[in-house]
């Protein structure tokens, strides 16, 4: 029940009904009504009805033909049904441009005069007011057809102004969802660094002691106890272990105390990729980096130190998430007020649903690891002053693009 009245609307519109109504009084009340002008008639008004099914083009032609037919079957040049002349010069002028509405208004008017050759001029006379009127009639069709043009011109401009408007909003939109994303990001940072920070100090006493204790522990077993000696060093590694993450854990939630300086962007990440290629192994061993550098990048001011590891995170990771024998590759270029860094690998990508969460502490789909990576190098960008964003497309791959403010000239 509920497909029926929407499948019946894609078929039929209530103007169609107009039209039937509209062409069934001129057949009933033609001056002429022979079975081939009310035959012409319905057929004319099918054809404005099936309209927008069969193109403007098709319709148009059609209409043409059939007007023809109806002025030759009712008086030729005489006929007051040259008036459905008017049809397709509407369409045209509703549809074309300019240039096609005069073309199918010209075919229009040279129809209509053609039917002077039927004249018997030896036995027939037209006067003076009968060449008036057919220069009146010829007269109406660019007329109508240049207003109509103008009023659908019209409305073609007002429709691309609202589109236009439609646009900038949903890119407007769109920004400020991105800025509202940044804040909740923001938002959660500082308080999760708050959290972290506290946490980490509350740890690293307890900890210190149990690592202590272990190590005692390890000098004070018997020799002959191996599985004492053993547990021990797992308490000791352990230890240390989780040092390191209290560690990161500080370095996320500590406030980040920036030396910047004027750098150059390229010899940076040149740093970057070498030590990448130095300390590569496993299963990145065979990745290759690809550099892409923009001749025309001047140098920004940036902390060194805190950069260098936030391309060597991004690489890291791209490396990862790139196949056996796999590339990587590092582009930059200048965007407006901003250079920007991106990483590109062709790996697996990321889950969709993953993507607004990718930067958020604690966030992670390896099975090692804590999330803090990610999170800290949004952080550090941000403290720059620029800003880090991904796109990725599951099995195509992913591209981390990290935007650095450049200098003001």
């Amino acid at each position: 029940m509920s497909t029926m009245p929407s499948a019946w609307r894609r078929y039929v519109r209530p103007q169609d009904f107009v039209w039937v109504f509209l062409f069934s009084v001129l057949a009933v009340f033609s001056p002429d009504r022979s079975p081939i002008v009310i035959l012409l008639l319905i057929a004319l008004g099918a054809a404005q009805v099936l309209e927008p099914r069969m193109g403007p083009i098709a319709s148009i032609a059609l209409r043409l033909a059939l007007c023809y037919l109806l002025i030759y079957f009712t008086q030729g040049i005489a006929s007051l049904l040259y008036l459905f002349l008017l049809l397709p010069v509407i369409t045209a002028a509703t549809s074309f441009g300019l240039l096609g509405t005069a073309l199918v208004t010209l075919l229009a008017c040279a129809e209509y005069s053609s039917f002077l050759v039927y004249i018997d001029w030896a036995n027939q006379k037209i006067e003076w007011e009968g060449w008036i009127e057919i220069a009146l009639r010829l007269l109406t069709l660019p007329l109508v057809g240049f207003l109509t043009h103008q009023l659908a011109e019209g409305k073609r401009m007002e429709s691309r102004k609202y589109q236009m408007a439609a646009e900038q909003l949903e890119a407007a939109n769109k920004s400020l969802k991105e800025a509202e994303a940044q804040v909740r990001r923001a938002e959660r940072l500082v308080a999760l660094g708050q959290l972290t920070a506290g946490l980490a100090h509350e740890l690293r006493n307890p900890m210190g002691t149990m690592k202590t204790s272990a190590e005692l522990l390890a000098r004070n077993v018997p020799e002959d106890n191996a599985i004492a000696k053993e547990m021990a060093g797992y308490i000791s590694s352990e230890v240390d272990r989780v040092n390191t993450i209290i560690t990161r854990f500080l370095d996320f939630a500590r406030p980040q105390h920036l030396h910047l300086a004027p750098g150059d962007l390229d010899a940076l990440l040149d740093t970057t990729i070498d030590r990448f290629e130095r300390e590569k192994s496993g299963a990145t061993a065979t990745i290759s980096v690809y550099k892409n550098y923009a001749p025309d990048i001047p140098q920004i001011e940036i902390d060194n130190g805190l950069m260098e590891r936030v391309f060597s995170n991004l690489l890291i990771n791209a490396a990862q998430a790139s196949p056996p024998g796999g590339a990587v590759t590092v582009k930059t270029r200048a965007v407006d007020s901003m250079v920007e860094v991106s990483v590109i690998d062709r790996g697996s990508g990321i889950d969709p649903k993953n993507l607004e969460s990718i930067f958020n502490p604690f966030f992670t789909t390896k099975s090692e690891g804590v999330g803090l990576g990610l999170a800290i190098c949004s952080k550090i960008v941000d403290e720059h002053g620029g800003k880090i964003t991904v796109e990725s497309t599951p099995g195509e791959g992913s591209v981390f693009r990290v935007f650095l403010p450049l200098p003001v000239s």
